[in-house]
């Protein structure tokens, strides 16, 4: 009897542990048009257009907060200081030891593996990890082709950003000049919180030039000099929240602007 009572309570640790956390939502795969059209105001010309397939993910609603990084990591680099704030000056190397420590944490077989500056991805892995590009912005559009998931043109009451460059010569609108509180604006449709605007976000690709032509869950360029991150911040003009913008740095950089949301695999 004492031998099935602890079978069961194995069983039910690791039930516990698989499962999602409640502020993550499941994003469900499909086909979308990755990039900008030529018309898009603010395009740049590694925007191009092409058809890609992504499978099912999990995403969490919200950016890691100061709060959940300093429970995890023992510190808070945040510049803005703020349990629901979200964490920034965290270098892409921060962001992804963050995810193998949280995995571990949780039971979770960990995605990465880390020799010195390579990082190599375990894409059979259960933990958590960042979204690629191509998940990312499917995520972002939530449906939309238009330059937002909000339409062809977003306000600071739809997202935190420098309202004094608007987008597309739109009215101005406020700078409030820090990060604010995750969720503080409407989500999309698929319920995800500040995907424009907070703080830039960390992905998995290298920020290098993506094939052309139809892919099915594209990891970007096998190298590169910076890897990837999206969404915009707090402090950029409102052309940079667009859903196909592409930015890039250092992975081992890190500012103000620059936070991370995680994934895991469905």
């Amino acid at each position: 009897m004492k031998r099935l009572f602890a079978v069961f309570l194995l069983f039910l640790s690791a039930l516990v542990y698989t499962q999602v956390p409640d502020d993550f939502v499941l994003i469900n795969g499909g086909t979308f048009i990755m990039g900008s059209p030529a018309n898009e105001s603010g395009r740049s010309s590694s925007e191009y257009q092409r058809q890609v397939t992504v499978s099912s993910f999990y995403m969490a609603k919200y950016e890691v907060t100061q709060a959940e990084y300093q429970e995890l990591m023992n510190v808070n680099p945040g510049f803005f200081k703020g349990p629901l704030l979200p964490v920034e000056q965290v270098t892409w190397f921060d962001a992804v030891e963050y995810c193998n420590r949280r995995s571990e944490k949780e039971g979770l077989l960990p995605v990465y593996t880390v020799n010195g500056q390579k990082v190599s991805w375990d894409m059979e892995a259960n933990g958590y990890r960042l979204p690629t590009e191509a998940e990312w912005e499917y995520a972002c559009r939530s449906g939309t082709s238009t330059p937002f998931f909000t339409g062809n043109n977003i306000s600071t009451s739809e997202a935190n950003y420098d309202g004094n460059r608007p987008y597309n010569n739109s009215p101005r609108g406020v700078y409030r000049e820090k990060t604010t509180p995750v969720g503080s604006f409407v989500p999309n449709s698929f319920g995800i919180f500040d995907m424009h605007g907070n703080v830039g976000e960390w992905c998995w690709d290298w920020n290098a030039e993506y094939e052309r032509g139809e892919q099915t869950d594209p990891h970007g360029a096998a190298s590169g000099v910076y890897r990837v991150f999206r969404g915009g911040s707090w402090n950029n003009s409102a052309d940079f929240l667009r859903s196909a913008r592409r930015s890039g740095y250092s992975p081992s950089g890190s500012g103000y602007y620059l936070g991370f949301r995680l994934v895991r695999n469905a």
